[in-house]
């Protein structure tokens, strides 16, 4: 093995490696996944669940394109539930609650049956870098390890310094040491390296909580899964709890604040935005009394409980004495305190679109490393990597998701050309087509991608086009069939809505508000058409009827600012030169040397009047 000359090596086995390693053996390299600890493949570091706002959308394109990480949760899963039901079907999120012991296993289990794919145990202490170009890493043990290309998932481990009050500890995680020596390595070849903060609540055992005292929370009664192959639907599920602090609870921690290392000064960097702290929710809102916590199990045969909402890097003993007073917890035991942890990053503007880095030909950065937060997000970047550092090494184009196309487009865009100097999570809100990068349409939308270039299976290609034609006919059913007053009016009656006093077709009936496809197959022979077809082309025509105007509003969009995406910028253009831009224009575009216009004008501080100086000076 060590001897051996591997097409691509990846570093780190978390969400991002995992992906990046599948990805790049399922499409024929050679690869070898390094680990620092073969029994946490594939582990769920903070909450053991997947998906949610928009991070659910990520898992299920992960899936379209041939990922693993939908079939891992559809596997481990102990909940489902679809968020944002209530909302129009863009803000659709479906997510599951995990078993994390069964989630991890899964992992393994998936990449030990991965051909090509080989394994290591050691820590990757630096990178073999020769003329600007990685040719292999060399562990703790000193054993150099050649491989054609290199990708980097170091997750929270990058130099991590662990916080619990006043005590300090190096780890990646709790009870893992941290990684040490590639920061400082890239940081000498010229990149630009930055801190970034996260951290975790408390796990409690749930055999000391009193659930009476809790609002239930439960699955939804007819759960879907992620994936669209054949894994299996849930049949029983386990339910989460809703309960909230008082404000009992925050005079307790404010007891601590003087001992918080984000208080005292010892944690410098920032934190995620959208996930802060118990500690720094009760200072910056002080005006709410309460606040929600939800009450997470850990998995089917453990009695180890994730309480979400409560993360602190407070003294432990202040943790626990303000517990007690949350309903239900008087008599907590805690497995572990919440911690905080600092890690190094690597802004992502010094990246190219396929995660490769500007600097070091060849070399990959995904995950963490990028400066994201959200094991979904992880396995994205990490999937593109793997993908584009197999294309790479094979001499085959570059693969690059658009804006238009996927959340995981968004989000890399969103890295490349804005940075971020604080943890990045996904949100539907940073989508500006979401319309069309809906959860119900991700295989329609990438499988087709993926199968040419080799990953997604012909299987899923094929499921694709049986969905798609079997939609469409259920379409044109429903826009040639006339439903009279007599038939439709009871129907409209029970949802309010008003009766019609001619026939009309059963699309027309179908874009009015409150109804649904569902309540149109009350009438028989609707119900006998639709009675035998899936659930998902139900809901694929149902969507595309009632939202007809609106998609093709948002595709017309698409056509418009794809224009901007065909004027090329020559490669290591100097922007200073030209005058006519203002002055943070020109840093902005000379550093992220963005590939096109439609680019150049995502960077933050690139006004609109630049971009059309650019475009005179094009000749454009």
């Amino acid at each position: 093995m060590i001897n051996e000359i591997y097409d691509v090596i990846v570093v780190g086995a978390g969400h991002a490696g995992c992906e990046a390693a599948a990805a790049a053996a399922n499409m024929g390299s050679k690869t070898l996944l390094v680990t620092m600890n073969m029994q946490t493949i594939g582990q769920m570091s903070c909450n053991p669940a997947m998906g949610g706002i928009a991070k659910g959308q990520i898992v299920r394109e992960i899936d379209a394109l041939g990922g693993y990480s939908g079939i891992i949760a559809d596997k481990s899963a102990i909940q489902f539930k679809m968020l944002n039901l209530s909302k129009g079907p863009a803000m659709w999120s479906p997510r599951t609650q995990n078993d994390r012991m069964l989630f991890a296993e899964e992992w393994r289990i998936a990449l030990e049956n991965t051909p090509k794919l080989d394994f290591f145990q050691d820590m990757v202490k630096s990178l073999i870098v020769e003329n600007n170009k990685v040719t292999g890493i060399i562990t703790s043990l000193g054993i150099q390890i050649k491989g054609r290309a290199v990708v980097l998932t170091n997750g929270t481990f990058l130099n991590g310094l662990i916080h619990v009050g006043d005590k300090q500890v190096g780890g990646g995680r709790m009870g893992e040491p941290r990684a040490f020596g590639i920061t400082e390595q890239l940081v000498s070849l010229g990149f630009e390296a930055g801190r970034m903060k996260t951290g975790t609540p408390p796990r409690v055992d749930g055999r000391s909580l009193d659930y009476s005292k809790m609002e239930e929370q439960k699955g939804d009664e007819k759960p879907q899964k992620f994936s669209y192959s054949d894994t299996p639907k849930l049949t029983k599920q386990l339910s989460c709890h809703i309960v909230y602090t008082n404000e009992t609870v925050h005079d307790i921690l404010r007891e601590g604040f003087d001992r918080s290392p984000m208080f005292n000064g010892t944690i410098q960097s920032i934190g995620p935005r959208y996930c802060p702290s118990i500690e720094d929710k009760i200072n910056r809102f002080a005006e709410r009394e309460r606040h929600q916590l939800f009450v997470e199990p850990e998995g089917w045969r453990t009695v180890e409980i994730y309480v979400n909402g409560f993360s602190s890097s407070l003294p432990e003993d202040i943790q626990i004495k303000a517990m007690r007073h949350i309903p239900g917890f008087q008599n907590v035991k805690v497995f572990r305190p919440g911690y905080a942890i600092e890690y190094d990053y690597f802004p992502p503007t010094q990246l190219h679109h396929t995660l490769e880095t500007k600097l070091i030909e060849n070399l990959y950065f995904a995950g963490q490393i990028n400066g994201t937060t959200g094991y979904e997000e992880a396995a994205g970047q990490g999937l593109i990597a793997g993908i584009n550092a197999h294309n790479k090494v094979h001499e085959k184009g570059e693969f690059i998701l658009n804006r238009d196309e996927a959340y995981i487009g968004v989000l890399i865009d969103d890295l490349i050309t804005k940075g971020t100097e604080e943890p990045y999570r996904m949100f539907t809100s940073r989508a500006e087509y979401r319309l069309l990068l809906r959860q119900d349409n991700a295989d329609i939308r990438l499988t087709e991608r993926s199968y040419k270039i080799g990953l997604a299976s012909e299987e899923r290609m094929n499921n694709v086009a049986t969905k798609i034609s079997a939609s469409n006919e259920l379409e044109e059913y429903l826009k040639s069939t006339s439903l009279k007053p007599g038939v439709i009016n009871p129907i409209l009656s029970s949802i309010e809505s008003s009766p019609v006093d001619q026939a009309y077709r059963a699309s027309q009936i179908l874009t009015r508000p409150n109804m649904t496809l569902d309540k149109l197959s009350e009438i028989d022979f609707i119900k006998e058409v639709t009675k035998n077809i899936s659930e998902e082309v139900k809901e694929q025509a149902e969507i595309n009827i009632k939202y007809k105007g609106y998609i093709e509003k948002e595709r017309e969009n698409v056509a418009k600012l794809n224009r901007l995406e065909t004027i090329r910028i020559p490669e290591d253009f100097d922007f200073s030169k030209i005058s006519s831009l203002s002055s943070e224009a020109k840093q902005k575009l000379n550093k992220v040397q963005p590939k096109t216009i439609a680019q150049a004008a995502r960077i933050s501080g690139v006004s609109p009047s630049d971009i059309n100086v650019l475009l005179i000076f094009l000749g454009r």
